[in-house]
């Protein structure tokens, strides 16, 4: 990852002071480039980022393209963006201290992002020396303006690709004047509100093994058999088609796989949504997780799952299922 400029804004709602960076983050300095370059990567790699695309008559899209095209300032943008943000955060119902941390950058795969971070201050507490009468005394205070640390969540930010301005978002409602709104969705971007590729593939596997359930069969085997051709479908293009993949592993069972279409429409899931290949390697997808009511707990990747060369599930005359493990080179114990 390659950050081109980072710059830090400040709302203190405890103090009511607004701070307007005119200066770029140092990134020279190690702490600081490590800050802020771990945040970025958290979250352009978050697997539940949402699609998003800017409306005709977003404001935001034009100036942004100004800058790409090098017609005005980074510094004189993001300061335009930390007044809009803390305008309408002074504003919301229940206000709170925020950093708003503006960037562009170059991802991994030498993508060019320009992000927006919402860094909502936490409290925490702190030593404190004093020069009291009786000498030095070590005190403990409590600080509100902690800005999040490298390994915690943002809930609100922005990431949009410089090369065809597609958005990926997360953002939370807020009560700003009376009215619920997302504040980088609704307000800031004027972009329209997409579904993750994690919202789409966790529903997709509730339903069907909510449908397996309902009908009887294995859910082991109907999870595993709609996870692989998940994968397999990201693989080849990125790109998941969830109602193509279910009429194609319940082919061969027509109610279930009517059972499992009525749940995707009741979710209101999209007909295809873009995932990246990083996302569908996820161990959550890539394996699939049994446990038995005898405490046995089984993990598999999916695509053997498909295989009875490599596991088989078997119904007893006594109602009771068998699970045979095969072809085994050898075991490790963990």
């Amino acid at each position: 990852m390659n950050i081109n400029h980072a710059i830090l804004h400040i709302l203190d709602a405890q103090s009511a002071v607004t701070v307007f960076s005119e200066q770029e983050l140092e990134l020279d300095t190690r702490a600081v480039r490590s800050f802020v370059m771990k945040h970025l990567k958290r979250a352009r790699n978050a697997a539940d980022n949402r699609p998003g695309s800017f409306t005709e008559d977003s404001a935001f899209a034009g100036e942004l393209k100004r800058y790409l095209f090098g017609e005005r300032g980074f510094v004189d943008l993001s300061q335009q963006v930390a007044e809009f943000l803390t305008d309408q955060l002074t504003h919301a119902e229940k206000p709170s201290s925020a950093d708003i941390l503006v960037a562009d950058f170059e991802d991994d795969a030498d993508e060019r992002w320009f992000a927006i971070l919402i860094m909502e201050s936490r409290m925490a507490f702190m030593h404190e020396v004093d020069n009291a009468a009786g000498g030095v005394v070590a005190k403990i205070a409590r600080h509100h303006a902690i800005l999040p640390a490298p390994t915690q969540k943002i809930s609100s930010y922005a990431l949009v690709r410089a090369r065809d301005l597609s958005v990926l978002y997360q953002d939370k409602p807020r009560t700003i004047m009376g009215s619920e709104t997302q504040l980088i969705v609704d307000g800031l971007l004027q972009c329209t509100a997409g579904t993750s590729a994690k919202e789409v593939i966790d529903v997709v596997t509730r339903a069907v093994a909510e449908a397996a359930e309902e009908h009887g069969a294995n859910a082991a085997v109907a999870l595993a058999a709609t996870k692989a051709a998940m994968v397999e479908q990201v693989e080849d293009d990125e790109e998941l088609p969830p109602w193509d993949i279910v009429d194609e592993v319940f082919a061969e069972e027509p109610a279930l796989q009517a059972s499992v279409r009525q749940k995707l429409e009741e979710e209101h899931v999209p007909e295809r949504v873009a995932v990246e290949r990083a996302h569908a390697e996820r161990p959550s997808v890539r394996n699939q997780k049994i446990r038995t009511d005898t405490g046995i707990e089984i993990t598999f990747p999916v695509e053997m799952g498909r295989n009875p060369e490599f596991i088989s599930f078997k119904n007893e005359p006594n109602g009771l299922i068998s699970i045979e493990l095969k072809n085994i080179g050898a075991i490790e114990s963990r």
